[in-house]
């Protein structure tokens, strides 16, 4: 089963809508998505947020610089703070509350789809409750850290000197907290989080997920304390043990990057993010393409293949609308989990800061609306999410004709039929042929072009010796149901 999920930033949302709480999410949205067989709604930002944190967005210039770039009339009420600066795993009560979150799930579940909420490991909002509490949940410095890194250690009011939440290749999030994984304590409270979260939905989508394995915290923070015994073993394994106790279909999607992917998979989780076929389809690499897809099948059954989310540009504003439908038709055809943010399948073009309650409005592109008109029904058939998925190889069309390399073709297998995917993933045209497995065709087959209204008679036999011949322009998309004449 290849699920898809669309990811909605909420707050963003119910403005658009005008909206205030969950019950304000229209039904015809929802009524939409099942119909388009979507299997996930993921909602963005719903967790209760400090005041500390809305309150950092607000005054730092970099941020602010970016937030009325994104929405020229920018007020201050619009910046609501990060939604991964967590002040507490209840759901703001501006949104309704939990039992407003009850009721969307229910409104979810009525129509066959699930919910996918957000879990923040790594760090917490600086005024969390713990900080008066449980101090000793946080990695802390001295005056002389704080001093040699400004960027890096925040001096709470007490005193105390608390680093902030941080990946190793950046400063800190100055609205978070670094949590401290040293301490067996912390960790088992997280755990407790985490299970009151997977009470509330069906899965969770991890932030920055491979920031817990222990080389990583350790090369990370070990050099702070020199008393804390390094990490031996990653968090996530027992963490995901226990909430499949109490919730045993509970689903774990990772953001994870730096090649950490596999082995998050062997702790657990179900889908882990997909950042290197992305960066390489941005790259027109088709090459790597290929290579990235050659990988073990059981690998790319648990991706999760995206073009945009709410941390990557919007793809309209970076793929003409033919990469554009080569690089989704390439993404959302591979196996695995495939991932569609709210403003993509209408062509949006201007990211909205995660720290904002409101994005800028934007007219409806009609190119890119039609092309995922006849994408998303491919993208959720029986053929695609439930089919057996090959990665085919390319023949030369003669000899020293080198542009065979630059076509990437799939084929999937279902018992109602065959998809052949084939895309010209160049900006130069290009000639190859496409050998397809033993398929048991007969003589003659119709080869029907999903994404256009032509069919095309093809000998069935030669299919699978000589193969398919195509000639086509850079980035022309082919996705052929083969049908029986």
């Amino acid at each position: 089963m290849n699920p898809s999920l669309y990811q909605i930033n909420t707050k963003a949302l119910l403005s658009e809508v005008g909206g205030a709480s969950l019950d304000d999410i229209p039904d015809s949205l929802l009524d939409k998505l099942a119909k388009d067989r979507f299997d996930w709604v993921w909602l963005l930002g719903v967790w209760t947020l400090g005041l500390a944190g809305a309150t950092v967005s607000r005054s730092n210039p970099a941020w602010v610089k970016e937030f009325t770039q994104a929405l020229p009339d920018l007020t201050p009420t619009d910046i609501c703070g990060s939604p991964f600066a967590v002040w507490d795993y209840t759901v703001d009560p501006s949104l309704g509350g939990d039992h407003g979150l009850s009721r969307f799930r229910e409104r979810l579940a009525q129509r066959g789809l699930k919910l996918l909420l957000d879990f923040v490991p790594n760090h917490v909002a600086l005024d969390h409750p713990w900080v008066e509490t449980h101090s000793h949940f946080f990695i802390q410095g001295t005056p002389e850290h704080l001093k040699a890194n400004p960027e890096r250690w925040f001096e709470h009011p007490s005193g105390a000197i608390f680093a902030y939440g941080r990946d190793p290749n950046f400063p800190g999030w100055p609205d978070t907290l670094q949590l401290n994984y040293f301490n067996p304590k912390l960790r088992q409270a997280v755990r407790s989080e985490l299970r009151r979260v997977a009470g509330k939905c069906d899965g969770v989508r991890c932030d920055m997920a491979m920031l817990l394995e222990p080389e990583v915290f350790n090369e990370t923070w070990g050099n702070v304390d020199l008393h804390n015994p390094p990490l031996q073993t990653s968090f996530w394994a027992e963490a995901i043990g226990e909430v499949r106790e109490a919730f045993p279909e509970f689903v774990f999607v990772a953001e994870v990057y730096w090649n950490y992917e596999h082995r998050l998979q062997q702790q657990g989780f179900d889908y882990t993010y997909d950042k290197t076929l992305y960066d390489r389809l941005l790259g027109f690499q088709p090459t790597s393409v290929v290579d990235h897809l050659s990988s073990d099948e059981s690998y790319q059954h648990r991706m999760c293949r995206f073009l945009e989310n709410h941390d990557e540009p919007r793809i309209a504003a970076q793929l003409s609308i033919e990469q554009h439908r080569a690089a989704a038709a390439l993404s959302f055809l591979a196996p695995g989990m495939r991932l569609l943010h709210h403003g993509q399948l209408t062509g949006k073009r201007i990211k909205i800061p995660i720290h904002l309650r409101r994005g800028p409005s934007e007219k409806v592109d009609d190119r890119i609306a039609g092309m995922y008109c006849e994408l998303i029904p491919l993208i959720n058939s029986v053929i695609s999410k439930e089919g057996r998925w090959q990665l085919l190889k390319t023949v030369p069309a003669w000899d020293g004709n080198q542009t065979h390399r630059n076509f990437i073709c799939y084929l999937l297998t279902h018992d109602t039929g065959h998809l052949l995917l084939a895309v010209n993933y160049a900006h130069d045209r290009g000639q190859s042929y496409i050998r397809l497995p033993a398929l048991d065709l007969p003589e003659r087959v119709y080869l029907r072009d999903t994404l256009s209204t032509n069919t095309y008679v093809r000998d069935g036999l030669q299919l699978t010796t000589q193969g398919l011949y195509l000639d086509v322009e850079g980035f022309t998309t082919h996705a052929f149901l083969i049908e029986r004449l």
